[in-house]
């Protein structure tokens, strides 16, 4: 049996690799995830499928790094690469400046359509899931773990906060509210669940 050989990145054309990315992007967003093949986005980018066979071993592994490209694109054009959460100081500031960057994203139609149906595949699909929150999910999470972090050195957090736990009380409310449509997204919002996880519910 003859092995396959691995795809080879360094070979890749930069005008072809944007196409791909193109197209892989819009058709996930027209059609969903299941009925995006590599055909289908070979013949959307105008290159051949044994180019995309040649870069990349799968059609999520196209989906994943177009994503992934997107984010970066968006970094750079907002100033912020390599990417961090500010630390002025002033952690409710930068939690819902932060957030609120995140709210102008999802509502992007670039990449709400993008994300909301690798997202939802991802609840069906064991494999993609895993890869979406390991490239996709987990490292945009490192970010609020790291300021948090930041925040215990200085004092402005408890010793004994769990990061990794902290930060799912802002987090996952607005990807529930995204993903679910149980109500509406906003600045007012993010801000609102930055002071309710900062300062609690009980009177003050």
């Amino acid at each position: 049996m003859v092995k396959k050989p691995a795809p080879d990145a360094t070979r890749r054309s930069e005008k072809s690799r944007r196409a791909i990315y193109d197209a892989a992007l819009a058709l996930v967003a027209e059609v969903g995830y299941p009925k995006t093949t590599v055909e289908g986005i070979a013949a959307r980018a105008g290159v051949g499928k044994q180019t995309i066979y040649r870069w990349w071993a799968s059609k999520a592994d196209v989906l994943m790094e177009a994503f992934l490209d997107l984010g970066e694109q968006a970094a750079r054009a907002a100033g912020q690469e390599p990417y961090a959460i500010p630390d002025t100081g002033d952690l409710a500031a930068d939690l819902k400046a932060v957030l609120r960057a995140t709210v102008d994203e999802l509502y992007d139609p670039r990449f709400e359509a993008p994300s909301r149906a690798l997202a939802a595949e991802g609840v069906v699909n064991e494999q993609l899931g895993r890869e979406f929150v390991t490239k996709l999910l987990e490292p945009q999470l490192q970010l609020y773990v790291d300021r948090l972090r930041s925040a215990q050195d200085s004092g402005a957090v408890r010793p004994d906060v769990d990061p990794r736990i902290a930060l799912e009380l802002f987090v996952s409310p607005l990807a529930q509210r995204w993903l679910q449509h149980t109500g509406p997204i906003s600045h007012a919002y993010t801000d609102t669940l930055v002071d309710y996880a900062l300062y609690g519910l009980a009177p003050r």
